[in-house]
């Protein structure tokens, strides 16, 4: 598989993002503000963290990165395209092709072996059976789970299937990878064995960007963004 960006390119530009959230608080409408006129750019082989306190915006930002959903204000650049003014359809497209994405919920599909929750993007791009099956293998070996790999989640720890999740998320070998608490639920050694999967995403010319409290995770980026209460307090 190829990547569709350069190693030069920046992949990723947000430029004064900001994302609102419109609720309602006993008898009056309420506004919330979850991101507030953030801007990023991340180039080809970058590492980047995010770090801040809960409810700082941390996941806000990485679902906008990730296409999931479109700022209230500003614009974001992902692999080329313009989210802000894709198609529900068209995101989902991006997402296939261009995006991998470690949630920390996993989503994982609990009728299927862990080998098949990896290769089901593959799947979608019409990858022959023999050849996803082989990179999902391959994939599920590098995150320690080559004796797990007909396992369904329901057989797998915790830890165990957050492996798969970013197994899964690096199969389409995508232009960004972007990770929430990716390194959360496991031991130092596995932790540091994903941490280099993101590496070699990165020399192989993906913008990587994790979102996560864990310090050696964040020690491990190229630089880290700050937020609080939405802002970026590093720029």
């Amino acid at each position: 598989m190829q990547r569709t960006a350069a190693a030069t390119d920046t992949i990723v530009t947000c430029e004064s993002i900001t994302r609102r959230y419109e609720g309602h608080g006993g008898n009056t409408n309420t506004t919330v503000t979850a991101l507030d006129g953030v801007t990023l750019a991340v180039p080809a082989g970058e590492l980047v963290g995010v770090s801040g306190p809960s409810g700082s915006g941390k996941s806000t930002l990485l679902h906008l990165l990730a296409a999931l959903d479109t700022p209230t204000d500003g614009t974001v650049h992902v692999a080329g395209e313009n989210t802000t003014t894709l198609s529900d359809r068209e995101r989902a497209h991006l997402r296939l092709t261009s995006i991998g994405i470690v949630f920390q919920r996993f989503h994982l599909l609990s009728g299927l072996s862990a080998r098949a929750n990896v290769a089901l993007p593959l799947v979608e791009l019409g990858m022959s059976k023999s050849e996803r099956r082989t990179r999902a293998a391959e994939l599920l070996d590098r995150v320690g789970l080559g004796d797990r790999v007909m396992h369904t989640p329901s057989e797998l720890s915790g830890g165990e299937q957050q492996r798969v999740a970013i197994a899964r998320a690096l199969a389409t070998d995508p232009d960004v990878v972007v990770a929430d608490e990716p390194t959360g639920e496991l031991d130092t050694e596995t932790g540091r064995r994903i941490l280099d999967l993101f590496t070699d995403a990165a020399s192989d010319g993906a913008a990587v960007i994790v979102a996560s409290h864990d310090q050696p995770t964040i020690n491990h980026m190229n630089r880290t963004l700050h937020l609080r209460d939405g802002v970026r307090t590093d720029a």
